[in-house]
This record gives structure tokens, sequence and C-alpha cells, in this order.
């Protein structure tokens, strides 16, 4: 692990590669099997990936209590940044990602986002995003995950400070996420400022936010692109690493102009 400095605050995460600069930002569950895919990224980018204040082993200052603190914070640390940066963001990063595209685009060569979350398209009724804390656990692994048992590590071997480090995820995950749940209501009216090659991706199994939610966001973007990812659920870099790493390597070649 490494510490990422952003202003007066260290998070863990990690730093590896040496290309182009690449900021991703994880999702609210199984950050520990992101290792396999962060590897892959780094062997073309310079690839940063902080745990998010409250995530894992990382302090969240007492200040820190909505998405749009996370969304400040990481623009603090692209304004720091020498050259224009590639934002990966996945479900409850990609939120967090769409926060920082809608405020600034200056320091973004373009824009990732991985089954995101944060955005409500259909009524006050309608149930755009899967509520994971009222469903039980099995329905929820099913959901997330095209094949749960090929990837879900086993909790029973676990030591305690990886077992703290889930739990501070799923803590933390609800804490920005609860009220209103996973969305900002008034973010889909700022979307058109997201002026940046954009590139959608979503698992084809994905049951947390189906893939008729990310069409219906690519839609929305100004200059987004759509793909699936055949055989993955919710984090389709857990399940395909190889698939999403190509997919970005393919959009950073065509649509990215640095």
């Amino acid at each position: 692990m490494a510490a990422i400095e952003i202003g007066n605050l260290a998070l863990d995460g990690s730093i590896a590669g040496a290309g182009p600069p690449l900021l991703f930002l994880h999702g609210g569950d199984y950050v520990a099997l992101n290792a396999r895919f962060l590897e892959i990224l780094a062997r073309r980018w310079r690839v940063t990936a902080p745990r998010h204040p409250g995530f894992g082993h990382s302090v969240r200052p007492d200040g820190f209590r909505t998405i749009h603190d996370l969304a400040y914070l990481y623009l603090d640390w692209l304004d720091r940044q020498a050259d224009p940066v590639l934002v990966v963001g996945s479900s409850f990063g990609g939120w967090a990602a769409l926060e920082i595209a809608v405020r600034s685009v200056d320091k973004m060569v373009g824009l990732v986002l991985i089954d995101a979350v944060g955005v409500k398209f259909g009524g006050y009724q309608d149930r755009d995003i899967a509520d994971i804390y009222a469903l039980p656990e099995d329905e929820v692994r099913r959901r997330t995950f095209y094949d749960p048992a090929r990837v879900l590590p086993d909790y029973g071997v676990l030591g305690d400070n990886e077992l703290l480090a889930i739990a501070r995820d799923r803590q933390a995950a609800a804490f920005y996420g609860w009220r209103p749940y996973m969305h900002n209501p008034g973010l889909k009216q700022w979307l058109h400022r997201v002026r940046v090659p954009t590139l959608v991706l979503w698992g084809e199994h994905d049951g947390i936010v189906l893939p008729e939610y990310g069409a219906k966001l690519c839609a929305t973007l100004p200059t987004a692109k759509f793909r699936q990812i055949t055989q993955a659920g919710h984090y389709p870099y857990i399940e395909q690493p190889e698939a999403v790493a190509d997919a970005i390597e393919q959009f950073a070649a065509t649509e990215v102009r640095r």
C-alpha cells in the first residue's frame, strides 16, 4: 500500500506503472479484488488508486459528509498534476467521477464510467439502483457478479485487518450514499458539462444497475460511447479484467487526444 497525499490528507491506496496518468476511483465494495485489474492497467498507465476517505484504512476527516466532499478532494489532486489525467470510476467511484466532471474537466483527458451510479432517471417510485441493504446477501451477490463462486473470496480465511477494511468499505459507502440512495437528485441536469471524451462500460449481467441504465447515462452525456462487457456483472473489471483494460486502451488510443 502507498500513502497518496492530497493536501494535508493521506489516503491508503496504490501507485504503479510509468505511463500517462490514470486515476482509478473504486466502487463501494470488493476493493481488494481490484488488484489484478490495476496491475494490468499499470502496463500502460501510471495508475493512482486511492482508497476513499472512510474506506478501508483511509481516515475520513470530520468535515467529509457527502459525495461532494470527495469530488472536491479529487479535484484538488487533479489540480496538482502536471499532465491531464484519464479518470476511471467504478460504481460509487463512477458517481464521484461524474461529480468531478460536472465541476471541471480542465485536468481530465478522458472519462471512463464502469457501471456507475449517481444519477436518477426514473420517477419517484422507480428503482433505478437495486437496494443492496434491503436484499438477502445471496441475492446481492447474484446481482453483483455473473459467476459469484469464481471471484468471491473465502471470508473465513481472511485476517482481521482485511475484514476490518471490508467492513469500513461497506460502512463508508452507506454513509456517503444512503440518503438519497446512491444518487444526487440534481446531478442529471448538469451532465451536459461533461465535455470530455467518455466511455461508458457496463457488465452485461449487472443486476444492481441494469445495462439499460448505462445506455441512458451514455445518451445523456455529450460525447459518450457505450460498450457492454460479456460474462460480467456490476464489477466487470473483477470478472473480466483483460477485456475491460483492452476496452479502455482502445478508447484512449482512438478517442483521447493528448
